[in-house]
């Protein structure tokens, strides 16, 4: 994109803190993009094509306030961060599944940001995970509210792991800090926008961070969270329904 509507992308999620490129500024942002651009597939399950431009992307999550899965919502998150002065780079990670393995290069993109001569992870398109940025040269934990991060050396990658409070550490996924960009990405966007094999194709995703947990849709599932653990869930029961509590919680009114 040439030109970046920085003013519109702010307004968007909510952000009047300090415009200088500095880890203070990197870990604002990243908090107020979880806070009000949700972490959904909508598109997929509309019949909408994901287009990785930025361009589309700005249509789509600035100017119709939408959401998106992590090639875009961390696609266009990586344009503000450049029109605002910030060194990024696009990764490639593989999500870690239930086996203990991890899915292939492209699964998911991250980010690699650098300022003042630090290194940082920051990741605004993988659901409920980290919600400020982290060291990526620190090897012990990373600890935000009651999780514990750590980003461990293996081999060619690095693993992302989390532990909450009273469990085990587990894997997220891992990624290697190889620069990519859009067209690296294409075939498996297009894979998890068509193949019946692909977690996005099986259920309609909705889910944003709040400032005390999360509240998601997940199939016709409403869920709140808060960060004491205290969860409720009930079943949506009609379209129409649905409908309202895309509107009510997530800002989202689907066209058509």
């Amino acid at each position: 994109m040439d030109c970046l509507d920085i003013k519109a992308y702010l307004e968007r999620i909510n952000y009047r803190g300090s415009l200088a490129p500095t880890a203070e500024t990197l870990r604002g942002l990243q908090v107020a993009h979880l806070l009000a651009v949700p972490f959904e597939n909508l598109s997929i399950h509309a019949g909408q094509q994901i287009v990785l431009e930025d361009e589309a992307l700005f249509a789509k999550i600035v100017g119709r306030r939408r959401g998106g899965f992590c090639y875009e919502a961390n696609g266009l998150f990586a344009a503000l961060l450049r029109a605002l002065g910030f060194a990024v780079s696009m990764l490639s990670a593989g999500v870690a599944d239930a086996e203990g393995g991890f899915g292939p290069d492209f699964d998911h993109m991250a980010l690699l940001v650098t300022t003042s001569g630090r290194r940082w992870l920051v990741d605004v398109g993988f659901g409920d995970s980290f919600r400020e940025p982290l060291l990526l040269d620190e090897r012990g934990e990373q600890v935000q509210g009651g999780r514990a991060y750590r980003i461990l050396p293996d081999a060619a990658h690095l693993i992302l792991a989390r532990r909450d409070e009273g469990d085990e550490w587990k894997a997220q996924y891992r990624f290697t800090l190889q620069t990519y960009e859009y067209p690296d990405y294409a075939e498996m966007c297009r894979y998890h926008q068509t193949s019946p094999q692909s977690h996005f194709t099986r259920a309609r995703i909705c889910s944003r961070a709040t400032e005390g947990g999360r509240v998601t849709l997940s199939g016709m599932r409403f869920i709140e969270t808060t960060g004491r653990g205290e969860r409720r869930e009930r079943t949506v029961t009609s379209e129409e329904e649905y409908a309202r509590l895309l509107r009510e919680h997530f800002g989202i009114i689907m066209a058509g």
